[in-house]
């Protein structure tokens, strides 16, 4: 049995261990070659996003395990979320640690915070083509597949998948 995963918003002593395990993960599913790529930077470059952007960490036993970040229409690191939707972006997971719960304990996380948010009625993602494991994290989490907004990268032949999950309110 896994110890508990505790999920909450970043601070500046999280922003190495985030700039890390993004680099690790990304690398480890081939998606770029080299850190040293120019989007490989930017995404490593914590503080930048933080400042810019809502980032959440999944800590266990004290040790930052994976991290994500959040946007709605408008900011800086959306790029497809509609006015109604919680967008999230680079879900990382340390690679000496995944498929232990962290990935899904975010996911969760993030759709109890989307369904708090005032006129925010959709959480949506964008994935690479060829990740199948995140996508099977999103479709047993509930999200389905929106084709029709997919995208390329600019200047890029790299494809993104979108994912979207509509919420449920309870009435309490």
């Amino acid at each position: 049995m896994h110890a508990q995963i505790l999920i909450r918003p970043a601070v500046p002593a999280d922003h190495d261990a985030i700039a890390r395990i993004t680099r690790d993960a990304y690398l480890a599913a081939g998606h770029f070659e080299s850190a040293d790529h120019p989007y490989m930077r930017q995404i490593q470059d914590v503080a930048r996003r933080a400042a810019q952007a809502t980032i959440w960490v999944a800590e266990r036993d004290g040790a930052v395990v994976g991290s994500v970040t959040l946007a709605v229409a408008g900011e800086p690191y959306a790029d497809i979320a509609r006015d109604d939707e919680l967008e999230f972006r680079m879900l990382v997971v340390d690679t000496a640690v995944q498929r232990s719960g962290a990935g899904k304990a975010m996911v969760l996380a993030i759709l109890e915070h989307a369904r708090s948010l005032p006129g925010i009625n959709a959480v949506a993602l964008t994935t690479g083509l060829t990740w199948e494991s995140a996508h099977g994290l999103y479709l047993k989490t509930g999200f389905q597949r929106a084709p029709e907004r997919d995208w390329v990268v600019p200047d890029t032949d790299i494809k993104l998948l979108v994912y979207r999950q509509e919420l449920v309110r309870t009435v309490g």
